[in-house]
Formats: C-alpha cells, structure tokens, sequence
C-alpha cells in the first residue's frame, strides 16, 4: 500500500543539481553557467577553480553536486562526464532604497537566481 515510485526527471545517462537563492543576478551568473557549458567535467572544475568571479565558488559546489549524484545515485563514470545543460533562472528580488534628495526615494534591487546543471555520460570515440 505504498505510493508508487516518482519516475526520472532526466534520462539513464545522466544526473542533475539544483542550487536556489544564489545572491547574485541571473545575468551575471549565465556567464559563468555559459563558460562551463558542453565541457568535460574536469575541465570545467579547473575553469571555475581558477575564475575571479565571486559567483564560481557556488557554480563550482553545484557542479561537483552534480558529479557526486551522478556517481552515487545513478551509477555513472566520472571520467565521462560532461556538463550538457547549465542553465540560469530568476528567483525573489529583495527590495530595498535610500533616500535621495528632494524627499525622493532611491530603489535598490537585490535579486536572487537559482542554478540548474545537468550532467550527461558520453562514451568517447576511440
């Protein structure tokens, strides 16, 4: 009398990570999602190890999250590995302002985004 299994959001051959609320703006995290997109693992470990983006550290923890699912939880080769999707999403936007002259307001915006990477297992041709 138990529920039934979920089925896979993603195929056999690959894994995924989800990292929400990252304190920094969707823009400025897609650059550092769009500098590790289709590379080798191990090659994008190393980019993000050694880029002087604040926001890499946080891509670089959702990557390796993703790597330890896929070895873990679905069984696959960490030396095949290749991060096909990385893909960049709004979240909440804190509100915030200081006063500016003549009574006016000055609205500062904080946003939020989240981070999705999926990793695929390639098989390389010899």
């Amino acid at each position: 009398m138990s529920k039934d299994k979920n089925p896979r959001r993603v195929a056999d051959n690959e894994a995924m990570a989800k990292t929400r609320m990252l304190r920094t703006s969707p823009q400025k995290l897609n650059l550092v999602a769009a500098m590790i997109r289709g590379k080798k693992v191990n090659n994008a470990l190393t980019d993000l190890t050694f880029s002087k983006k604040r926001i890499a550290d946080d891509v670089k923890k959702c990557l390796q999250s993703a790597i330890a699912n896929a070895e873990n939880n679905h069984n696959l080769d960490v030396d095949e590995l290749v991060v096909a999707e990385a893909y960049v999403g709004k979240n909440l936007t804190m509100k915030r302002g200081r006063p500016r002259a003549r009574g006016r307001f000055g609205k500062i915006v904080k946003p939020f985004s989240e981070l999705t990477i999926l990793v695929r297992q390639v098989e390389e041709q010899a």
